[in-house]
């Protein structure tokens, strides 16, 4: 990882992927997370469904640097990003299409 975040922000370096036109949807996972593979399904369909919102998967092993920094404390934990990579929301577990849409819907 180079560098500290932005304050409260993210961008295509730190997460390896380039930011979604209109909103990113950022899941932290670790392998034996089975909540995390509901969530891979649910973010990904989203993603599908509203046009410039990208979905990245970190695995939080492999990205410590960036989970302390991010103070995340379990998995899955999803944060939305605006289209500069600001965080907008984030929630820890298994989110539900519905509440996903809505905070999107905030954002864009």
């Amino acid at each position: 990882m180079h560098g500290q975040t932005r304050e409260g922000a993210l961008d295509a370096a730190q997460l390896g992927v380039e930011l979604g036109e209109r909103a990113t949807l950022v899941q932290f996972s670790s392998a034996f997370c089975q909540p995390c593979r509901a969530t891979r399904r649910t973010l990904a369909e989203v993603a599908r469904m509203v046009d410039g919102v990208a979905h990245v998967e970190i695995d939080a092993e492999a990205h410590l640097t960036l989970v302390r920094e991010l103070e995340i404390s379990r998995t899955p934990t999803v944060l939305v990003l605006d289209a500069t990579g600001r965080i907008v929301r984030r929630a820890a577990g298994q989110p539900r299409t519905a509440d996903v849409v809505a905070a999107l819907g905030q954002v864009m």
